[in-house]
């Protein structure tokens, strides 16, 4: 069993969760929520424009009419509709459809009806990957640009709740630079240790950090042992990988998606609820995947 499974396994424990799709005409995310219904996972509200949703579900063989459907055919009002359900509590998670992202935040953000909590938001990517024991947790690497040390204190902390509710118990973070050594001519190199006093000082709770890591350090063990890194509290175990900017993390995340074998699913964090925010061009596979991830957290979000 891969650990994704046993992340959808995880989803079977939990109460069934509601998802709100803003915009849902889209093929891709009416079989992801189809799949999601089909396995337990979730149930899902589909707010758009009816008749486009309900030709592109026959065209699929989907049956439209297992989910609530709130037509709106104007793409600002439907996202606002849909996020609306979730600040109202009558579903738990909040999903992009064929929406651009841009609009899609404006109506997390919207100060009556978003899901705006007063934090920074930042984006998690999990990865199962194959060869590799445990989940994978790689943040920031869509939304902040060019975190602030009080930014990633914040996408740390934004990021530990999403490792806690996948079962890792005391996530290991690892704010990653080209070198693992402090260089003051390497702010990134500075900031890292920074975190890790803060961690140390108890500013920074409820895991592990340990940096500057190079990459390699963070995930292979071979390499810490090679390299002689036996006094670090990270020895290629980590589980969250904090990357200096967006460019690094998403470089990564890209390499890993069309160069490995993975599975992965995604998430905006610091909002109310959960936020399934995804690519057009991701996989339907990938946006199961969110679906569920979302799920797990919204369960750990109701504790």
């Amino acid at each position: 069993m891969s650990n994704f499974d046993k992340l959808l396994a995880k989803v079977a424990e939990c109460d069934l969760k509601k998802v709100a799709v803003a915009v849902a005409q889209d093929s891709e995310v009416l079989q992801a929520v189809d799949a999601a219904k089909k396995q337990n996972i979730a149930d899902a509200i589909l707010v758009g424009d009816e008749a486009k949703i309900k030709e592109i579900a026959a065209s699929l063989n989907i049956d439209a009419s297992q989910f609530t459907i709130i037509n709106e055919p104007d793409v600002i009002e439907a996202s606002l509709k849909a996020v609306k359900l979730v600040h109202d509590g009558e579903a738990d998670m909040y999903m992009k459809g064929i929406i651009d992202t841009k609009n899609f935040l404006k109506s997390v953000l919207n100060k009556e009806v978003g899901l705006r909590t007063g934090k920074a938001l930042s984006h998690v990517a999990v990865f199962d990957i194959k060869g590799y024991d445990r989940l994978l947790f790689l943040t920031d690497v869509a939304f902040m640009t060019y975190p602030s040390l009080e930014e990633k204190v914040q996408i740390i902390e934004n990021t530990v709740p999403v490792a806690k509710a996948c079962g890792v118990d005391c996530p290991k973070v690892a704010p990653l630079a080209a070198v693992e050594v402090v260089n003051p001519k390497m702010p990134v190199t500075v900031e890292a240790e920074q975190l890790t006093q803060m961690n140390i000082d108890g500013k920074i709770t409820d895991c592990i950090v340990d940096g500057p890591l190079s990459l390699d350090l963070a995930i292979d063990p071979e390499a810490a042992k090679h390299k002689g890194a036996t006094d670090r509290k990270i020895q290629g175990d980590a589980d969250i990988l904090l990357f200096p900017d967006i460019h690094a993390g998403n470089l990564v995340y890209k390499a890993l998606v069309h160069c490995s074998e993975v599975k992965n699913g995604c998430i905006l964090t610091g909002t109310k609820a959960p936020v399934i925010l995804t690519s057009r061009s991701d996989t339907f596979e990938t946006k199961l995947n969110s679906i569920a991830l979302a799920a797990v957290v919204a369960e750990e979000m109701a504790k």
